[in-house]
């Protein structure tokens, strides 16, 4: 999930569940809801400072938002939505890299965030064991808008993303791939993303 406030197109605030290309929108007053079928993967909430009292909040904080925007659907008819609150971007430690069978720049990855081992398909040259990175979970939302999803790279399921700091929207240090963190970083610490 990701929030953003944007008052210079008329105080909205812009809930983004996740991506797909095919979209249609319900109108109920204030909220526009945008759907993939008749999954909601999307809110644009009108008149934002009004509806929700965003002075004073952290748009960020979603232990916070997520009641309300809870509370604002119901007030207006629509049903409650269900908010994945789980980091999306998370501190991961690659403990296993083989070759990928059916690409020469591909590696197989296993990375440990702490409460899971994802299977990442990564194609960066300075990918290998041991490192602290930050993973894209299935969910995340890039900086620049691409949204994370299972795939299969040339045949291998990959479940997120090691990223790069390109990626991630940080200052490029020149460094060719993935970012790699130093060891005052934690395994399942979540990895702020603006």
């Amino acid at each position: 999930m990701r929030l953003t406030y944007n008052e210079n197109v008329g105080d909205v605030l812009f809930v983004t569940l996740r991506k797909t290309e095919d979209v249609s929108y319900e109108h109920h007053g204030d909220i526009t809801l945008i759907k993939d079928n008749d999954e909601v993967i999307g809110l644009n909430i009108f008149n934002a400072e009004n509806n929700l009292s965003l002075s004073d909040k952290d748009i960020n904080d979603y232990e916070v938002m997520v009641p309300e925007i809870n509370n604002l659907l119901s007030k207006n008819g629509i049903e409650k939505l269900e908010f994945d609150l789980k980091p999306k971007f998370i501190v991961g430690k690659v403990i296993e890299k083989e070759a990928h069978p059916d690409a020469d720049k591909l590696n197989v990855t296993k990375v440990d965030v702490g409460t899971e081992v994802l299977q990442i398909v990564c194609g960066a040259p300075n990918v290998d064991t041991e490192q602290k990175v930050v993973v894209a979970r299935v969910g995340a939302i890039m900086p620049d808008g691409l949204y994370i999803k299972p795939s299969a790279l040339r045949g291998v399921d990959s479940n997120g993303m090691i990223c790069s700091k390109k990626e991630l929207n940080l200052k490029d240090d020149g460094v060719k791939g993935i970012y790699v963190l130093d060891d005052s970083y934690n395994v399942g610490q979540p990895f702020p993303v603006v």
